[in-house]
């Protein structure tokens, strides 16, 4: 079995970095998509932080959830990622992922010392539908 497929028939909390209020943003489809399939998902963005999105409150980092956390699914930047890495060890995660367009050496390197599965560049929504749907597609076209 692919260590991706482990990874999201396994683990069922995730903490989303980068959640936006925007429907149509990747973030948050994806965010959708990954509780209509049973996953529990805690939005993170400093920015909405207190509000809700998708029935979820939106933590302002993932060092103040409460709960045990399997993956830090990360919609940010590239460069933030060495101190979410950082976090990601602190709270006891099993899985880093890096969404579509995301790497990051430094944090790929702390993944592996800590023994944290370490996924980059990866989309978590077109993942589950590879393995679990057999489907491949990108994002559905929005619809006026």
């Amino acid at each position: 079995m692919s260590e991706i497929k482990d990874i999201l028939s396994k683990y069922k909390k995730i903490a989303m970095i980068g959640v936006s209020n925007d429907p149509t943003k990747a973030s948050t489809i994806v965010m959708k998509y990954m509780q209509k399939y049973g996953y529990k998902v805690y939005p993170v963005n400093p920015k909405a932080k207190g509000q809700k999105i998708l029935g979820e409150e939106v933590y302002g980092k993932i060092t103040d959830i409460k709960d045990t956390i399997d993956i830090v699914d990360v919609f940010r930047p590239s460069k933030e990622v060495p101190a979410i890495a950082e976090d990601t060890i602190k709270i006891g995660a099993k899985v880093l992922w890096l969404q579509l367009g995301i790497k990051s050496e430094e944090a790929k390197k702390l993944m592996e010392i800590n023994n944290i599965s370490y996924i980059e560049n990866k989309c978590t929504k077109m993942e589950y539908q590879s393995y679990f749907l057999k489907v491949r597609q990108a994002f559905p076209a929005l619809q006026d």
